[in-house]
């Protein structure tokens, strides 16, 4: 059957499947929705978890190995299948038709992709899952629907946030999800009680902005290598995931590749910020940095972004705080040489 997220709750309240399909490309409702899965199993008995990573030389046998060897430590066995954006081919079709065809009452197998093609979602393996357990494919929030996903989640912490906090926040993190809730994390610790003003969310972040990625954007703009590494080396030990960092750095190249590329032109800077909603203190500090980066140096920062939002999501190799740490010291001017991005 196909489920939706808010649907999931009640289902798992009557009863559980035997195999349930997560497949999205927006990563923090993903996370949520199989932390909320594991869990319900959990709490139904199924103790142990198992993770199977598909990469590289990953035998698809391995799963029903997997689901008939006994356990020494629980009787029954949640196993995770993160498949990410890896396709399924049909010998590994055939498996999974097969282990659904005989899925043992002790094991739950939970599968999590990356968001699926059409042709994935006609596949046998995908009809199987339909018939004889649960998918849930989630949808990404769009712009038009982020002030009412934060007024949400700001409700269900017992915030209150007015008209002008909640343009700011959308303003501030351009649909990326994972940036609104640490934002609203931060933003409940230092005011857990009345209603929150645009003002006091700028002040939050003045106040907090040694260690926070719009910290990081002041310090890349002030040409302050130095601190921008301390600034990247904090945000890496507080936990704060590389698609956050990238989603910041991409969006201020994306503005300094405005700016150089409106200056070239003739446009007036005031025009350019008003469009690019450039304001205070930040307008002359851009400006010197866009002054600082040529338009190819910018290009190829956005090149180097791309490949990186690739190595986050496992569709290609390497190191990404090595990666961001790379696109900060060249946006703060200064320039590292990295042997290979892939």
């Amino acid at each position: 059957m196909k489920l939706s997220v808010e649907q999931l709750t009640g289902h798992l309240q009557k009863s559980h499947a035997p195999v349930y399909l997560i497949s999205s490309d927006e990563p923090l409702i993903s996370a949520e929705c199989c932390d909320q899965l594991r869990s319900a199993f959990r709490q139904k008995g199924f103790s142990e978890r198992e993770v199977l990573h598909v990469e590289g030389q990953f035998k698809w046998e391995y799963l029903l190995e997997c689901a008939n060897a006994l356990s020494l430590f629980a009787e029954q066995k949640l196993i995770e299948i993160r498949l990410g954006s890896h396709k399924v081919n049909k010998a590994a079709s055939d498996i999974i038709q097969e282990y659904i065809a005989h899925a043992p009452p002790e094991n739950i197998l939970l599968i999590i992709a990356n968001k699926l093609d059409g042709g994935a979602k006609k596949s046998a393996w995908h009809k199987a899952i339909e018939q004889k357990g649960v998918c849930v494919e989630i949808w990404p929030v769009e712009i038009n629907q982020l002030p009412g996903w934060i007024r949400h989640r700001a409700n269900s912490k017992n915030m209150q946030l007015d008209d002008s906090a909640v343009e700011l926040l959308c303003d501030r993190v351009e649909g990326n999800l994972l940036a609104a809730k640490q934002e609203l994390d931060k933003l409940h610790l230092l005011h857990p009680e009345g209603i929150l003003t645009a003002e006091q969310i700028v002040d939050a972040v003045s106040d907090n902005s040694r260690y926070d990625v719009y910290g990081l954007m002041d310090t890349i703009a002030l040409g302050q290598s130095e601190r921008c590494i301390k600034i990247l080396n904090v945000l890496r030990q507080e936990g704060v995931e590389p698609p956050i960092v990238l989603w910041a750095l991409a969006r201020e190249i994306r503005t300094l590749y405005a700016i150089s590329q409106g200056l070239e032109r003739g446009l007036a800077y005031d025009t350019i910020c008003q469009k690019e909603r450039i304001w205070g203190k930040r307008k002359q500090t851009l400006r010197r940095c866009a002054e600082r980066l040529s338009l190819t140096t910018l290009e190829s920062l956005l090149k180097t972004s791309q490949q990186l939002d690739k190595v986050i999501k496992g569709m290609a190799t390497g190191s990404p705080w090595l990666i961001l740490s790379d696109i900060t010291i060249t946006l703060s001017g200064k320039r590292l040489q990295l042997t290979s991005l892939s």
